[in-house]
């Protein structure tokens, strides 16, 4: 794809596009859950208690019990799983449009070694007809693709865990992206799976073609200017393979550059960016915010990059950004109803700062429901899995 920049960006209008268009620059005072988790391209939910805080902390009005009732109560949030096969929370309405795109991404070579692709189809058709109408643990749905498919299915092969996990796991993340299961409401401590069709009428898979033009889209509207390799790790795919849809789709992108490196728009956006960032935002564990933003140098300069970044990753560390780059750490701990917040901000703040910081503080405690207090000092805590 020719690349002849149109415009060029400062990292500071990066930054301030992304946290407008993702509701950390000013909270939405009347988005639904699912408003907010679209405008996020996805929530990362490995750890649902995060995932509800980060769509808690960008709205002023929403209560924890909102976000949980949109995913447990209402369905209009999807519990699934999303880009590189981690789980997510997905709006309702959307999820046609997803499976339709993560269904028509290259899979995953290495999971060759456990399945076949003939083996795969199988697998992911009796999930579809196990799940057509209950809702199962995984040790039930081991029985019921066996049953099935066969034995062979249930062979524990799979390292996990200080485990082995039975062989149809590794078709897992393929069912999910092709709308075969999402996660249940759980048996107490046990995690269920059931088909999204009971979840959402008439529920299938949107046109491959049509999906991922959406998914690009809603990703450069998100995070962009992006690159071809920034898109594929998002979705943990192939780079040829990003920039091969990056080429299909030159008629609607645009080329800029960002602080001198290439990059993408959306046509439609390739216009000036005239607010700088402001502000001072806590954001929890795997918050999308941090997990897609690209790329990671400026994201996460200084200190922040070997403090908040796990070998690289991203997420791993509940973050404070500044002006919409990582510049602290944060955590909290509860007992009972109260929440002990513990701040560090690795470099000097001013009074403005440090009063946002406060405020940030008081959102967190009223979205979990606790009286916070909040320290400045020292954060040492491991990185989450």
């Amino acid at each position: 794809m020719t690349y002849r920049p149109e415009r060029e960006y400062s990292w500071a209008q990066v930054c301030a596009r992304r946290t407008e268009r993702q509701w950390l620059a000013a909270p939405s005072q009347a988005g639904s859950p699912s408003d907010i988790v679209r405008a996020m391209c996805g929530a990362h939910a490995q750890v649902m208690t995060a995932a509800e805080l980060s769509v808690g902390m960008r709205s002023t009005m929403l209560s924890r019990a909102d976000v949980r009732n949109s995913h447990r109560e209402d369905g209009t949030l999807v519990r699934t799983l999303g880009p590189r096969g981690t789980v997510h929370l997905l709006p309702a309405a959307d999820l046609s449009l997803w499976t339709g795109a993560l269904g028509a991404m290259p899979p995953n070579p290495a999971l060759g070694q456990f399945l076949t692709p003939a083996q795969t189809d199988e697998v992911v058709a009796a999930i579809a007809d196990s799940l057509r109408e209950a809702e199962l643990t995984v040790d039930e749905l081991t029985d019921a693709i066996a049953a099935r498919t066969g034995a062979w299915a249930a062979e524990p092969v799979m390292p996990a865990f200080q485990t082995m996990w039975p062989r149809w796991r590794a078709a897992m993340g393929t069912a999910g992206f092709r709308g075969a299961l999402c996660f249940g409401a759980g048996k107490g401590r046990a995690a269920t799976y059931r088909s999204p069709g009971q979840l959402v009428p008439g529920f299938r898979p949107a046109e491959p073609g049509t999906a991922l033009d959406w998914l690009l889209r809603s990703y450069l509207q998100a995070y962009g200017p992006a690159t071809p390799p920034n898109f594929a790790r998002w979705l943990g795919v192939p780079h040829a393979w990003a920039a091969g849809l990056f080429d299909d789709h030159r008629e609607d992108l645009a080329p800029v550059s960002v602080e001198g490196s290439p990059a993408w728009v959306l046509r439609a956006d390739a216009a000036a960016i005239t607010t700088e960032p402001s502000g001072v935002r806590l954001l929890p564990y795997f918050d999308s915010y941090v997990v897609a933003g690209q790329p990671r140098e400026l994201l996460f300069p200084g200190e922040a990059n070997t403090r908040a970044l796990a070998r690289g990753q991203a997420g791993n560390y509940p973050v404070i950004l500044v002006d919409g780059v990582v510049r602290g750490l944060w955590h909290h701990r509860r007992s009972g109803k109260k929440l002990e917040i513990t701040a560090e901000l690795f470099g000097p703040a001013g009074s403005q700062q440090l009063q946002e910081l406060e405020q940030q503080a008081e959102r967190v405690g009223r979205f979990l429901e606790s009286e916070v207090r909040l320290t400045h000092g020292r954060v040492d805590i491991g990185g989450h899995a």
